[in-house]
């Protein structure tokens, strides 16, 4: 007798893992799918800003963050290259972990929830059957089938072309490459240090076990001709900023924990739906500079946690489930998003930075309330 799930999440990121362990604390058979194999590094700030945590607590996820022994952030650091320093307070504690310990303790987590985790699967189709859905999944060269009565896209950013909320790949003006690498040996204080120079920025944050996670937004063009390699590439970025090139003085890199993402485009529009609904990076790609992408991703997962059970226990019709997830996503986004990505666009030109931290020295205030607009507004739902 062929097996139904009741829902089908696609992408076993922060999102996918959460919303699934969601699901099925709710009661609802569920299978969690990923083309990756775990535990993996992952171009990622590894910053859980306060309002990422809410969400966790919410989700009943909170002492499983704290279990991981995070490092902890007070406080946002400006550095820009003519050594210009801000500190910016943050609303509440933040906490530093690597995405390589929490997507592995998220896993753990959803399947003793009763989570079905299938990692190095990959989906090769989506498509509609009756009153549900058929998918597809290549697992070491073998083919399977899954059907779902609800398949929900965490897949993240970047497209892949022929399966639902993956448009083809069009070239991009003004496209950007991420890289990252864990190291050794840099001293940080309590806070979240931003270094910025021509061509991008790049972003320090403790995390667990006295390392440090480098995390850099570079513009593809201005690093052509660096080396190859990943360390190597961080290192022409702290050239270029004197403080940054101190900072990484000493630093070891710590091998395997290297990463990289191209390209990175920040101007896409949002698409909460496209013929199944989307969460996390599927659906919404926040500005790195705002450290608020993880945030935003566990935010609309478990808004559409409380929606797709609603749709399962047929309370709502697909299309209700559709407009209200919509609605929501605009209503929650919206405004983080437009400020997120002005700051970001402000920042692409030489003189702002310096202008903006000069602004912030006279009024403290408004340096507090920029960093506020691009965060998520505390919720209930």
């Amino acid at each position: 007798m062929k097996t139904i799930r009741d829902v089908a999440v696609l992408g076993a990121g922060i999102a996918g893992s959460s919303l699934a362990k969601a699901m099925a604390d709710r009661g609802w058979d569920t299978v969690l799918i990923d083309r990756h194999s775990f535990p993996r590094h992952k171009v990622c700030g590894e910053f859980l800003s306060p309002e990422s945590q809410s969400t966790l607590k919410a989700l009943g996820l909170g002492e499983l963050v704290e279990s991981l022994h995070p490092s902890m952030m007070t406080r946002v650091r400006l550095i820009l290259s003519h050594g210009a320093v801000l500190d910016i307070p943050l609303p509440d504690r933040a906490l530093g972990i690597s995405r390589y310990a929490l997507d592995q303790a998220l896993h753990s987590a959803a399947i003793r929830s009763g989570v079905d985790v299938q990692t190095a699967a990959a989906v090769t189709s989506v498509s509609q059957s009756g009153g549900g859905y058929t998918i597809e999944i290549s697992r070491e060269g073998e083919k399977t089938v899954c059907e779902a009565r609800a398949v929900i896209a965490a897949w993240g950013a970047n497209p892949r072309s022929g399966l639902p909320g993956h448009p083809s790949n069009r070239s991009a003006k003004n496209t950007f490459m991420g890289v990252k690498s864990h190291y050794r040996g840099i001293a940080m204080d309590a806070a979240v240090e931003l270094y910025f120079f021509p061509g991008g920025y790049l972003g320090l944050a403790p995390v667990e076990g006295g390392i440090v996670n480098a995390a850099a937004l570079l513009k593809r063009e201005a690093f052509r001709v660096t080396g190859k390699s990943i360390p190597e590439i961080i290192e022409a970025a702290g050239r270029k900023n004197p403080k940054l090139d101190a900072k990484l003085a000493q630093a070891v890199p710590v091998p395997g924990t290297q990463a990289a993402v191209a390209p990175v485009k920040l101007n896409r529009r949002p698409v909460a739906w496209d013929v199944i609904p989307r969460v996390g990076d599927a659906s919404l790609m926040v500005p790195p500079l705002c450290g608020d992408g993880m945030s935003m991703g566990l935010r609309s997962a478990r808004l559409c946690a409380t929606l797709a059970d609603g749709y399962l226990r047929g309370e709502m019709s697909l299309s209700e489930w559709e407009r209200e997830y919509m609605l929501s996503v605009r209503k929650e986004f919206t405004g983080p998003l437009r400020w997120g990505r002005l700051l970001q666009s402000l920042l692409g030109f030489p003189a702002v930075p310096r202008l903006l931290l000069g602004l912030a020295h006279l009024a403290p205030e408004l340096a507090y309330e920029m960093v506020r607009a691009t965060r998520l507004k505390e919720t209930d739902v």
